[in-house]
């Protein structure tokens, strides 16, 4: 039998903690639902949790604030798209690829573009933070990306693969914001392919090219 900081009592804090962690996923499964067939706009924590159908109090126990909300929101559907998405064809394709399955849930990606202008104003250090977290990951993975395309021989090898990659994240993330206002005129996934054939090749040798006719 469990007795004081015994087994039983061990077991009830993990029992509380598993049960509190369960809940807030559930939680945040609801909301990410709601906004990507939604959207989301300047809603206070109290209107989200009354949409969710959960009291003020609950939401606020485990996001204290709407940043902390629409940050985690954004987070567990980038968790659910890598789990969904297969891996990149290339550096800029994988851009291309994601603004495909952007179409599909223009809520998410209008969050995304509010979390974004949030970022670069003041006074929301946790939507800073979370980006500049975000970039410099996306930064380091494409141009680990580039570099794989220069050794394969895709890709010029004295562009910097640092510069191609911020150049790429800004171009999907502009087009994701153009696309937002005028659907119709713009498509995204085309532009980045445009922009995937403007990264310029190896130079021919000289031997390449006087074997051509």
């Amino acid at each position: 039998m469990g007795g004081p900081g015994g087994a039983d009592d061990d077991a009830a804090p993990r029992r509380g903690y598993a049960k509190g962690a369960a809940r807030r996923a559930q939680i945040l499964d609801q909301v990410l639902r709601l906004v990507a067939e939604h959207g989301v706009d300047a809603s206070s924590l109290r209107s989200v949790a009354d949409a969710v159908g959960v009291s003020h109090a609950t939401l606020r126990h485990y996001f204290p604030s709407r940043d902390d909300l629409l940050v985690a929101v954004y987070h567990e559907h980038e968790v659910q798209r890598g789990d969904a998405g297969g891996p990149p064809t290339s550096a800029v394709g994988g851009m291309r690829e994601s603004a495909v399955l952007n179409r599909e849930v223009p809520g998410l990606v209008q969050l995304y573009t509010t979390l974004a202008g949030d970022a670069a104003g003041e006074g929301h250090p946790v939507t800073r933070e979370f980006f500049r977290e975000r970039f410099a990951r996306l930064r380091a993975e494409l141009s680990d990306r580039v570099r794989a395309d220069q050794e394969a021989g895709r890709i010029d090898p004295a562009v910097d693969a640092g510069d191609l990659a911020a150049l790429a994240i800004a171009a999907s993330d502009g087009i994701q914001v153009q696309w937002l206002l005028d659907p119709d005129a713009v498509d995204g996934a085309r532009v980045l392919e445009l922009l995937e054939r403007l990264v310029p090749p190896p130079p021919m040798s000289s031997s390449e090219g006087s074997a051509r006719p």
